[in-house]
């Protein structure tokens, strides 16, 4: 009788607050496709835990084969991990997978002599019939996507593509590990795209997965704790009724089968969209959906030599259509150090980004990942970048090395200015008022920043910053700048909690209290949290309130601020 095959599948996430599907999709296919004789189980970690424990945990169970999920982001801790892994289990066979590792697999077995296998492209059957065979101790050597050593020499398969739907990867002991974690569903692989700067396109066509199993996974998934269910197809609408349809089954289930506060994200073209998706999107539920919008750049040059086809004016109109309709969260991207797009452009790009008023406005830096044709045809392509993973772009003959770390100025002011939410009243009264270009602002109150404080700074020192700054910038109103601060503040930190720097000590916010608190409408009851503050430039007080039972119901899930109540002062004084 042949003993068990003791097998472990692992992975590091970037964070614990992300779970991850691909161990599960491996676990699920040796569910289907291996013989009773495979055990296997999944251990996942986060790159920022101790290696030593998570090997730990590995070691513990005294495994024969031992597969990792390569990503950008995780392939340097993983390495570091096999190495722990195989000095205490140095019969284990080390078996690397996923999108990091499918299209260099001949350098990774060249460098790393501790891997054994590389499987390249889908994993589940091809993972599933190499344990097979060695659980009968027969030769691997023609399995698709396996990729190892032979007489010396590496021998290299082309990644797998599978024309089957995968099998189903929310297992019970999935749903087990995820205590409330963010979860992911796939209902399609491939791209209809060819972006020279991805690896979806090289997935093979789109292929779609039964609807039938993506409704039932999704309410699955919907009852399991998560808060936020996102979908890793790479174009959600590239059919788009399937899209509607999908779109459809949540508005007609949210509150019903699926538990209000859930909320779906999905990446889509915005170009794309049609009349029919756009008018079911704009009766969804407030905070159900949140939509990812890649634009890269509004550089027709840049975006055809990367083979992005766009129509511009179609994106512009439906995102700005979308945003105007209030009930989804908005997240656009923008990729710096792309081909044609130097300083002057990537300004132009980012300015005409930010009009569209994204509720996110994310500036990335170009990566040039392994398989991408940017990575691949350097004389296309040509650019400086970093030989260690995220292999981020240093310098480009349209962008300088300076240049690409001056942006990155921009980006940290962008994050906690404007993505951060916490800002809001504020910037628009800078861009919108006093006559403030987007990027301008954020790209010289970045470079402030980063002359005149430490690294790690908390949000009250910012805020000290920012006042000291912009109070002092010319067309600045410094009452109002400290008024739309404080409004800010008040409804987007459910302390209540009013800086230093843009306090004053005023006996009037006494009488303010009296009346709130002597007024049936507005008393405090059930010990309700509340902040409150004078506004000058306005001549009235605000107040929010906080935490009904314990819960944010006076929150707006899209915006995440707390609804933010004016009264004149005037009527508070008669």
């Amino acid at each position: 009788m042949n003993k068990k095959l003791n097998v472990i599948i692992t992975t590091l996430n970037s964070q614990y607050i992300h779970s991850s599907l691909a161990p599960w999709c491996l676990l699920s296919g040796i569910r289907e496709y291996c013989d009773e004789n495979v055990d296997a189980c999944v251990i996942e970690g986060t790159i920022n835990e101790n290696t030593m424990e998570i090997a730990s945990k590995i070691i513990e169970k005294a495994p024969q084969v031992i597969g990792f999920s390569c990503y950008i982001w995780n392939i340097t801790k993983t390495l570091v991990l096999v190495e722990e892994v195989k000095k205490h289990l140095p019969q284990a066979i080390i078996v690397l997978g996923g999108p990091e590792v499918s299209y260099n697999a001949d350098m990774i077995l060249k460098d790393n002599p501790l891997v054994d296998y590389v499987l390249s492209g889908e994993g589940e059957e091809p993972f599933a019939l190499f344990l097979n065979m060695v659980q009968k101790n027969s030769d691997v050597c023609g399995l698709p996507g396996l990729c190892y050593r032979k007489n010396g020499l590496n021998v290299i398969s082309e990644p797998y593509i599978s024309k089957k739907d995968p099998p189903n990867p929310y297992l019970p002991e999935y749903f087990d590990s995820l205590s409330g974690r963010i979860v992911y569903l796939e209902t399609s692989r491939g791209c209809p795209y060819s972006c020279a700067f991805c690896l979806s396109g090289r997935c093979g066509s789109t292929r779609f997965f039964d609807m039938e199993r993506t409704k039932k996974e999704l309410l699955l998934l919907a009852n399991s704790g998560t808060q936020t269910i996102k979908l890793v197809d790479r174009t959600f609408n590239a059919k788009r009724e399937r899209a509607a349809e999908i779109i459809s089954f949540i508005i007609e289930n949210y509150g019903k089968s699926i538990p209000e506060g859930v909320c779906f994200h999905f990446e889509i073209a915005g170009d794309i969209l049609d009349r029919k998706t756009l008018e079911l999107l704009s009766i969804s539920p407030i905070g159900a959906i949140r939509l990812e919008i890649g634009l890269q750049s509004f550089n027709h040059m840049t975006l055809e030599s990367v083979r992005r086809r766009t129509d511009i004016t179609a994106l512009k109109g439906n995102i700005r259509q979308l945003v105007k309709n209030a009930n989804i969260h908005i997240h656009i991207d923008l990729i710096a150090g792309l081909p044609y797009e130097d300083w002057q452009s990537f300004t132009e790009s980012f300015n005409t980004a930010y009009e569209l008023k994204p509720h996110m406005l994310q500036l990335g830096f170009l990566k040039l990942i392994h398989g991408t044709a940017m990575k691949e045809d350097k004389e296309k392509y040509p650019c400086e970048y970093s030989k260690a993973p995220p292999y981020e772009v240093l310098s480009t003959p349209w962008m300088t090395s300076e240049e690409l770390c001056e942006l990155h100025k921009a980006e940290d002011a962008l994050e906690r200015l404007h993505n951060s939410g916490r800002f809001r009243r504020t910037l628009e009264y800078l861009i919108g008022e006093v006559g403030y270009a987007p990027f301008e602002l954020f790209y010289d109150f970045g470079s402030f920043v980063s002359e005149n404080s430490k690294s790690s700074i908390s949000l009250n020192e910012y805020t000290g910053l920012f006042y000291e700054y912009f109070g002092r910038q010319k067309n600045v109103d410094r009452m109002v700048l400290r008024d739309k601060m404080v409004c800010d503040r008040l409804s987007t930190n459910s302390t209540g909690y009013i800086p230093v720097v843009l306090r004053i000590n005023d006996p009037m916010l006494r009488h303010v209290k009296r009346f709130l608190n002597n007024n049936p409408k507005t008393s405090r009851q059930n010990g309700i949290k509340r902040g409150i503050a004078i506004i000058y430039s306005e001549k009235c007080a605000v107040y929010c309130d906080y935490n009904y039972n314990n819960k944010n119901m006076n929150r707006n899930p899209v915006t995440g601020e707390y609804n933010l109540i004016k009264l004149p002062l005037r009527q508070i004084l008669r």
